[in-house]
C-alpha cells in the first residue's frame, strides 16, 4: 500500500509531467522544408528554410537564390517558443561577417518573417510550407498569391520637431508626361574611360531649346546601387520631370547627365552587394573627376566651372555625392544627397574647415524620407553639418526608400540649382545653419 509521502510525491510528479507535456503540446510544428520568394533593394530573392524540431529545439539551413546566385547556410541561434521562431543566418561579405536574424510567428502552414540584414534593411516575408507528394496541390489549382516585403533599410528613426519637410510637394502630375509642351533629348553616350580601361556609359539629356551657341551649367546626377545609367529615366523619369518644370518656367535650363556610377571593367554581378561592389562605387569619384567630367565638357557647350556644376544622387549616388562633392569643392558648388547609403562617409572627415566650406557651396541639400530606415545617416549627417555651421537645407520627405521620394527630391533640388537664393521658391522651413548666401 502507497505511503502518503509517495502518494505526494507521484501527484507532484504527474503535475510537473503535465506541464511539460502541456508545453510541447503548445510548441508549434516547424520540421519540413518552407519557401519563400520576396521583393528587396537588390532583387527579388527565392529562400528555402529546411527545419527539423525536436521539442523546443531546432535545427537547419538556409538555401537561397538570388538573381541567380546560390548560397547555402547553415542556421544557427535557432529557438522556438510556443509559436515564435528565431534563427540568424550568417554569411560572409567582403571579408565581414553579415548577419541576418529572423524572428517568426508560424500559424499552420505559414511563417510571417520579420528579417533584419545587418544594418542595411528590415523586411516582412512570409514562408510557406511546401507540400508533400501526398498532399501537393493538383496540377492548374490555384494558388495564393506570393507576398512580398519591401526593404526599410532599419527601424524608422525618431524624428524632433526640425525634422520635416523644407519646401512643400511637388503637384500631382509632376512626372507625367504632358502633350504640347517643348522636351528635352537624351542621348545614349559612351566614353573612353582611362580609370577603367574599358568604355563606359551615359545618360545624358539636353533642356529644350538646346543651342550649341549658348553654354549650359550642369548636373551630375547618380543612381543607387544596383542600378545604372538609365535608373533615373526608365525608373525616375528625369526628363519628364524636367521638361515640366522647364515648362513652367521654373528651372534654370541645365545639361543632367546620368553616368554609371559602378567604375568595373567586371560585369555587374547578378547581387549588387557581391563582389568588389563598394570599391567599384567608390572607384567612381576618380571615373567622375577624370574622365567624366572631361568628356562632357569636350562635348556639349558648358560652362566649365564650379559655380556651374552640382552632384546629387540617391542612396549609393546620395553617398557618393555627399562623399565626392565635398570632398571636391573646387569641382562642385552645389550638392546634393538623397537617401544617402551608408557609403557616405562621416561629415567631419569631409569638412576641415567649415569656413571654407560655407564659402564655396552655393546649395548643400540634404533629404530623406521620414520612414526610410537610413534616416540614421541623413539625420547624423544634417545634425553634424549644423554643429559646423555649414549652411545646407535639410529636408524631410514623406515616404521611405522608395522612387516617389527620390523622384520628389529631384523636382524641388532643380528649381534652386543655378540660381541666386532670392529667386528660389519659398521654403517652408529656414536654411540650417548661418546663411552664407
Amino acid at each position: 500500500m502507497a505511503t502518503r509521502a509517495s502518494v505526494k510525491t507521484m501527484c507532484l510528479s504527474m503535475v510537473v509531467l503535465g506541464l511539460v507535456v502541456a508545453a510541447n503540446a503548445g510548441a508549434a510544428n516547424v520540421t519540413g522544408e518552407w519557401k519563400a520568394k520576396f521583393e528587396t533593394q537588390v532583387g527579388v530573392q527565392k529562400y528555402t528554410y529546411t527545419l527539423k524540431q525536436d521539442g523546443d529545439k531546432v535545427t537547419g539551413k538556409a538555401s537561397s537564390d538570388i538573381a541567380g546566385e546560390k548560397r547555402e547556410v547553415e542556421l544557427k541561434e535557432c529557438k522556438l517558443e510556443a509559436d515564435t521562431i528565431t534563427f540568424v543566418e550568417v554569411f560572409d561579405f567582403q571579408g565581414n561577417e553579415v548577419r541576418i536574424e529572423y524572428q517568426g510567428k508560424v500559424a499552420g502552414d505559414e511563417i510571417k518573417f520579420t528579417r533584419n540584414v545587418g544594418e542595411f534593411a528590415t523586411e516582412q516575408l512570409v514562408a510557406k510550407r511546401a507540400a508533400s507528394a501526398a498532399t501537393a496541390p493538383a496540377e492548374g489549382a490555384a494558388r495564393p498569391p506570393a507576398r512580398s516585403g519591401v526593404p526599410s533599410f532599419g527601424p524608422p528613426v525618431a524624428l524632433g520637431p526640425d525634422d520635416k519637410a523644407a519646401f512643400p510637394p511637388a503637384p500631382a502630375g509632376f512626372d507625367t508626361r504632358r502633350d504640347g509642351i517643348e522636351r528635352g533629348k537624351l542621348e545614349a553616350v559612351e566614353y573612353d574611360s582611362k580609370t577603367v580601361g574599358i568604355k563606359r556609359k551615359m545618360t545624358v539629356y539636353t533642356p529644350p531649346g538646346y543651342a550649341k551657341d549658348k553654354k549650359y551649367p550642369v548636373l551630375y546626377l547618380l543612381h543607387g546601387i544596383g542600378d545604372t545609367e538609365l535608373g533615373w529615366t526608365w525608373t525616375g523619369k528625369a526628363e519628364i520631370i524636367l521638361d515640366n518644370l522647364y515648362a513652367d518656367k521654373k528651372a534654370v535650363p541645365m545639361i543632367v547627365v546620368m553616368p554609371n556610377g559602378r567604375a568595373s571593367a567586371e560585369p555587374a554581378p547578378a547581387n549588387p552587394f557581391a563582389g568588389n561592389a563598394f570599391e567599384a562605387y567608390a572607384a567612381f569619384e576618380k571615373d567622375l573627376l577624370a574622365d567624366v567630367i572631361p568628356y562632357i565638357e569636350s562635348h556639349y557647350t558648358v560652362q566649365a566651372d564650379r559655380e556651374h556644376r552640382a552632384l546629387a544622387g540617391l542612396s549609393m549616388g546620395g553617398g557618393q555625392s555627399l562623399t565626392f562633392g565635398l570632398r571636391n569643392l573646387d569641382t562642385f558648388a552645389w550638392v546634393g544627397g538623397f537617401s544617402s547609403a551608408p557609403n557616405t562617409q562621416p561629415v567631419r572627415s569631409l569638412i576641415s574647415e567649415p569656413s571654407a566650406a560655407k564659402e564655396k557651396l552655393r546649395l548643400l541639400w540634404v533629404s530623406c524620407g521620414d520612414k526610410d530606415g537610413l534616416m540614421s545617416i541623413s539625420k547624423p549627417f544634417h545634425e553634424g553639418l549644423t554643429q559646423m555651421g555649414v549652411p545646407h537645407l535639410w529636408h524631410v520627405d514623406s515616404g521611405g526608400h522608395t522612387w516617389p521620394v527620390w523622384k520628389n527630391d529631384l523636382h524641388l533640388i532643380a528649381q534652386l540649382l543655378f540660381k541666386d537664393k532670392k529667386d528660389w521658391p519659398a521654403a517652408s522651413t529656414p536654411t540650417q545653419g548661418p546663411s552664407s548666401q
